[in-house]
């Protein structure tokens, strides 16, 4: 009898990093990587960064060649949909029809855009998650333009730009146009720009940053898209001209565009995961072990899993935790298979227990010359204290609190031996004073 495979179900970081981790760790039988979208498995932070400037080419996004996955023997199944999972039988569809009977799999799905009503419909309205939407909208901005800080030319191929959305995806993409010499402006229902994620004071110093660059900052709901029918160049349909605020009659409620990126956040990649068995409220539930039930477990962006440290479900959109849970939830499945009885591991290879996932959550986003670094939880804090605000320097640095313990700090231009120094302080949530005296102590040390 053929042996059953184990699926990695997502062609991502994390889903890469689960294939290697179960070669690595000896498994042997069968293993099958399956991915959506027609791509080997590329790096999605640079989109929004230099592939999106230009700077930077496809072919450099790639996180292995074909000749470096070889050696993991994997069957690729590159532009196939998982469509289906029957948890007790661990039977995937694929596109449909095919059905896969797997001794394990692992869920790497990820997420998918949120977008506006008709936007799909419309020339110039573009979302950014996949390397073909970074690409397109790329196509836009890489013609013409005058630097930032430089004043905006008339015409000259220069985009009149409204990025829907003020958070981290739209503020990185807004710093790239104006560099790029596009007029941009950024709308977003809060006033502050990514206040969610990081807090009002940060949120406060990147809108100088950007106000600085030229960008526009609006705030307001959006309500629709203006249109005229679509040029020769542009195929059928029709092409955006301005973006409607909610606010109807109010002088400035229509944003003159002719391209528009909407970046209003993302939603967990798990419509096909119909069965009864698992919970998809807002992602993949998980355990602490990253497993959503006997022999299926799931990483990245699309897993939500009991955090040790913090006591709580908690789902992380960062490209650390992207690889680091991908090997996590790759050990645990041997574990798991191995205590069951016979696997596809090499003999001789000591079944290893199943450890609890339990990361420090690391993101960075990189705006202008601006390089923001957090460690921790910063988005959900009950308290926000920033001890270093030095507008004039550019630096800033935020400790974050939840129910009297602190469990995220943030900072930006400070020395990059203080900035590793902090990780230390989040690492396990301390008492919020005794926090305190730490940062204290990490930034006097210069």
């Amino acid at each position: 009898m053929t042996a059953r495979p184990i699926a990695v179900v997502g062609a991502s970081a994390a889903g890469l990093a689960a294939a290697e981790t179960l070669r690595r760790s000896g498994w042997r039988g069968p293993l099958t990587l399956i991915g959506e979208e027609p791509h080997l498995p590329y790096d999605r932070p640079p989109l929004s960064k230099q592939l999106l400037h230009g700077a930077w080419e496809p072919e450099k996004l790639r996180l292995r060649t074909e000749e470096q996955l070889a050696p993991l023997d994997l069957d690729l199944r590159l532009g196939t949909r998982a469509t289906g999972l029957d948890v007790a039988t661990r039977t995937l569809t694929l596109d449909g029809t095919e059905r896969l009977a797997c001794a394990g799999i692992i869920i790497a799905t990820g997420v998918a855009a949120r977008t506006l009503p008709g936007a799909d419909r419309l020339t110039g309205v573009h979302t950014l998650r996949t390397l073909d939407d970074a690409l397109a909208l790329r196509g836009r901005l890489t013609h013409g333009g005058t630097p930032a800080g430089e004043g905006v030319a008339d015409g000259g191929g220069t985009r009149q730009l409204v990025i829907v959305g003020n958070g981290v995806l739209g503020c990185e993409a807004a710093a790239v146009a104006r560099e790029l010499g596009h007029e941009v402006t950024v709308v977003g229902i809060e006033e502050t720009p990514m206040a969610a994620a990081v807090g009002t004071d940060v949120g406060t110093l990147l809108a100088e940053e950007h106000r600085a660059r030229g960008v526009r900052l609006v705030t307001g709901a959006v309500d629709g898209f203006d249109t005229t029918p679509a040029g020769p160049a542009d195929g059928p349909g029709s092409q955006v001209t301005a973006v409607r605020l909610a606010d109807g009659g109010t002088p400035g409620s229509r944003l003159p565009a002719d391209t528009v990126l909407v970046a209003i956040g993302s939603r967990p990649a798990v419509d096909w995961l119909t069965d009864p068995a698992l919970d998809t409220t807002d992602g993949l539930r998980c355990d602490a072990y990253c497993a959503a039930a006997p022999g299926i477990y799931a990483a990245g962006d699309v897993a939500r899993w009991d955090h040790p440290a913090h006591g709580r479900p908690l789902r992380f959109e960062h490209r650390m935790n992207a690889t680091e849970q991908g090997m996590a939830a790759a050990r645990n499945l041997l574990a798991e298979l191995a205590a069951d009885g016979p696997t596809g591991t090499e003999d001789g290879t000591p079944a290893q227990e199943r450890r609890p996932f339990a990361p420090v959550p690391y993101f960075w986003s990189d705006q202008y010359d601006l390089k923001i670094q957090a460690y921790g939880l910063t988005a959900g804090a009950d308290r926000v204290e920033t001890p270093v605000r030095d507008r004039a320097g550019r630096r800033i640095l935020a400790l974050y609190g939840r129910e009297g313990r602190a469990v995220g700090v943030l900072a930006a231009g400070l020395p990059p031996r203080q900035i590793r120094a902090l990780r230390a302080v989040v690492a396990d949530p301390l008492p919020w004073e005794e926090a305190r005296e730490r940062i204290a102590a990490a930034t006097a040390a210069g």
